[in-house]
């Protein structure tokens, strides 16, 4: 049975995958079509039923679970283990203007825009910048010469 798998470039994610993707654990009957991608294209398409297996934020999942179900393991929400909010301001973060400066966050729809949300409700200059942060992350893996996998569009 094939199906297709989806999830990002970032270190953690091709990590988790590396041997369900390249075979090193027995997969009996099932096939794999693998597909890399950002994790709001991903979430994105969560929300369309157009993968059968995918990595997504939790806001995308709590709008799909007619379409996906969660696992007992795999989850990278905990306490004390980010967003971080970080400056070339010098100071700390409760002195920033939040309100009033522009936040880079990975898309609308992940996990990290929903934290950040309920730690600072005032942020209204939010900047979504999911293609860039992909890019980034295949680049890095391209240089160091361990990208494995191609992705598909």
């Amino acid at each position: 049975m094939k199906l297709t798998l989806g999830f990002s470039p970032c270190p953690n994610d091709t990590f988790i995958f590396d041997a369900l993707v390249n075979k090193k654990i027995d997969l009996g009957e099932f096939e794999f079509d693998v597909v890399l991608e950002d994790v709001e294209t991903l979430n994105q398409w969560a929300l369309q039923d157009r993968l059968d297996i995918t990595k997504l934020s939790f806001p995308a999942f709590f709008q799909s679970v007619d379409h996906y179900i969660i696992l007992n393991s795999g989850s990278a929400l905990g306490k004390g283990v980010g967003p971080i909010l970080i400056s070339k301001e010098k100071g700390q973060y409760p002195a920033l203007d939040v309100q009033n400066s522009a936040i880079a966050l990975p898309g609308e729809n992940t996990t990290a825009n929903l934290l950040f949300s309920f730690a600072y409700p005032e942020a209204n200059k939010k900047v979504f910048m999911r293609k860039i942060l992909y890019c980034m992350n295949l680049y890095v893996r391209r240089r160091l010469k361990k990208v494995w996998l191609t992705s598909r569009h």
